[in-house]
């Protein structure tokens, strides 16, 4: 249902306007009242009286497009029943109704919630600041001192994060089109918001902040389509332990897997912010920036550290040093003095006018091969920072991003009021203008990004189908290793020649016939960890190691699991040397299938080096996913020196999202290691384990 009636009333009711000042009733009527709102407004409270000059009614006799409830929270449920048999529309809960994790919370919510859907009301809150729509004159929030009207839409789970956007945009000027503030998310969310935003023609760049999202995939839909148009920059936390378990503590919330909320901003192109501080800065440069073509960026700057601050920062943030052309390079050495650096960054010295600083950046931005442009100025004897300002905003013909970072304190408190008022983003220190260029070039890079052209490989399905039956039947989830590596064969990965054996002298005989040197592993749908109980032996190279090994393993695992169903032992052909990766999956329950791809050893366990990406996924997304790590530069290294098939694993990642994909009931995949030959040479799973869900229909 459209949020028109939430948005842009004709008519708004406050029910609890209370005559006392400090009440949040008498705060959000006060509001509204003095906000500019020319629609009718109702005031109702069981004292009556007046507020604001305006007659307050003892109850809400007339039908309302929005009824704001700031009521206390023991009067709530009747407010809300009050609204709905007269006739609202919409209903936003300003009032916080507690909640308590892992109890019977939630009752008086349901409640409210059921009642508003019987009637096809839409429900905002509760605890929820309200909402703004400059354009509409609305503000129906207990925040008195609004930003200037703009194009920044805020969404926010968190009502004091809402104050204090409302706060910072307004001292700093910032405009916003429209607040939404969404609190616990009873009926309206984030998905209801975007679709509204979709087709605002006021929004231009959506920021937010979340703490969960329910409807994952849902949500993935909607912020694509969004974020095809406009940007979005989304602040969400819970991404450390103590963050998620403050996260449920705070909402009554199951945390979602951190992974996954980041392959889904990625997916959607949404812009992560890593802080309140990042949320902002990026808003800035997007609202008021073209995009870049491209990640080569130039420095240009009156002071040499600041300038080495400022390519530091941009090579952290994904960016490069653009190589200056050699026209721009001689018109740099003619205008500038001998002592002054005309390589990227720029030095135009500290005794550099405005004139001189301006044609330095008319030059620079005239480069083809610059993208976009870090503007660094740092006081100093001779510098005239308000001069410098307007000289610089005169010479920029936006064609390229431009970001400021002008130094300092008093001195240039003038000079960037003169740059912000002219639509050049300052920041007080070159890392922050980089960041916040950062972001630009992160969108601009979704946006240029190819068709998604998900390739669908030939498999044998039936196969699969036949082999999760059999573990279902028998009351399984864990699919031992065996059959877990027939699934992936099915799927046209390449497994090692190997045979189940019961005895010793069966052991031998395929070892034999597979030719050594082969590997042992006990085949045990009660036994995950086969190595924790000895239930592996590698490198085996003559019959005898095969008739002991098996015997060995055979009476390590009645010591240690006696309990266990032995179906025998796996005689398998040993591995091939190659560069050991990990990919994978796991089904996350709000976004679905996230696929993980990691090399293999110190990386994953100790550093942590791993992507994630949602399922189905590109060629170039696999590639993406590669690059991604940091361990990436070992991958290339390793292929540079003796050759890798680096299509392989991006290969494997696509089969394994297929998988996932056509089996919903496949709720993880693990293959560790996968070893990776060199080009012309089959990639092998060396183990691999499988889990499935119950119930789960394929």
């Amino acid at each position: 249902m459209k949020l028109d009636a939430l948005l842009s009333p004709e008519s708004v009711a406050v029910l609890g306007a209370s005559p006392e000042p400090g009440d949040l009733g008498h705060r959000v009527a006060h509001n509204l009242c003095a906000g500019g709102f020319g629609g009718e407004i109702v005031l109702v409270h069981p004292q009556g009286g007046q507020l604001d000059g305006r007659p307050v009614a003892t109850e809400l006799g007339q039908a309302v497009d929005l009824a704001v409830v700031a009521t206390p929270a023991r009067e709530v449920q009747a407010a809300v029943e009050a609204a709905l048999g007269a006739g609202a529309q919409a209903i936003q809960v300003a009032t916080p109704l507690e909640r308590r994790v892992g109890s019977e919370k939630g009752e008086l919510e349901r409640e409210l919630l059921a009642a508003c859907k019987a009637r096809g009301v839409r429900l905002l809150g509760p605890s929820s600041l309200g909402v703004v729509n400059r354009a509409h004159g609305l503000n129906a929030t207990f925040v008195e001192h609004l930003p200037p009207v703009g194009s920044i839409a805020v969404v926010s789970q968190s009502s004091a994060l809402a104050a204090a956007i409302l706060d910072w945009t307004a001292s700093r000027g910032v405009g916003i089109s429209k607040l939404i503030a969404l609190g616990n998310k009873l009926d309206v969310d984030e998905i209801d918001v975007f679709e509204h935003l979709l087709g605002d023609p006021t929004t231009r760049v959506v920021i937010g902040y979340l703490e969960y999202i329910r409807a994952g995939r849902d949500f993935l839909k909607v912020a694509e389509a969004l974020s095809s148009v406009k940007p979005v920059i989304l602040l969400k936390t819970g991404s450390t332990g103590a963050g998620a378990r403050a996260s449920a503590a705070h909402l009554g919330e199951p945390p979602a897997a951190e992974m996954a909320y980041g392959a889904a901003f990625k997916r959607s192109g949404v812009v992560r912010a890593e802080s309140f501080q990042m949320l902002l800065d990026s808003a800035r440069a997007l609202v008021s920036q073209p995009l870049p073509r491209g990640p080569r960026m130039a420095v240009v700057t009156n002071a040499g550290g600041p300038g080495i601050m400022a390519a530091d920062a941009l090579e952290q943030h994904g960016m490069q040093l653009a190589a200056l052309g050699q026209g721009t390079l001689a018109a740099l050495r003619k205008l500038l003095p001998p002592e002054a650096g005309v390589e990227n960054p720029v030095d135009v010295l500290g005794d550099a006018d405005p004139a001189r600083f301006a044609e330095a950046v008319r030059s620079v931005q005239a480069d083809p091969g610059v993208d976009g442009i870090v503007l660094v100025l740092a006081p100093q004897a001779s510098t005239r920072p308000v001069e410098t300002a307007r000289a610089l905003v005169a010479c920029l013909d936006h064609s390229k991003p431009a970001l400021a970072a002008f130094m300092g304190g008093g001195g240039v408190v003038e000079a960037r009021q003169a740059l912000v008022a002219a639509g050049v983003p300052d920041f007080p220190a070159p890392h922050r203008a980089a960041r916040s260029l950062g972001a630009l070039c992160e969108y601009a890079t979704w946006r240029r990004r190819p068709p998604r052209v998900v390739t669908r490989y030939p498999v044998n399905r039936r196969r699969v189908e036949r082999i999760l039956r059999r573990v279902e039947r028998e009351g399984r989830t864990d699919v031992e290793e065996f059959m877990a590596k027939e699934v992936l064969a099915a799927y046209d990965f390449s497994i090692p020649q190997g045979q189940l054996v019961t005895t010793a002298d069966e052991a031998v005989e395929a070892a034999e016939r597979l030719g050594y040197p082969v590997v042992l592993k006990i085949v045990s749908p009660d036994i995950v960890q086969k190595s924790a109980v000895g239930g592996v032996r590698l490198g085996l190279v003559n019959p005898e190691q095969v008739s002991d090994g098996f015997d060995l393993i055979m009476l390590r695992i009645q010591k240690q699991r006696p309990d266990a169903l032995i179906e025998g032992l796996v005689v398998e052909k040993m591995c091939p040397r190659g560069l050991e990766v990990v990919v994978g999956m796991t089904r996350d329950p709000e976004f679905g299938p996230l696929l993980m791809f990691g090399l293999g050893g110190i990386a994953i366990e100790v550093l942590e080096d791993v992507a994630f990406y949602l399922a189905p996924i590109t060629e170039d997304e696999a590639l993406q996913m590669l690059k991604s790590t940091r361990s990436f530069q070992t991958i290339e290294a390793r292929k540079a020196r003796v050759g890798m098939d680096v299509a392989a694993i991006a290969s494997a990642l696509q089969r394994l999202s297929q998988l996932a994909t056509d089996f919903p009931q496949v709720r993880e995949v693990e293959v560790s290691p996968f070893i990776v030959g060199r080009p012309g040479q089959e990639s092998i799973v060396a183990d691999a384990r499988l889990v499935i869900a119950k119930g789960v229909a394929p």
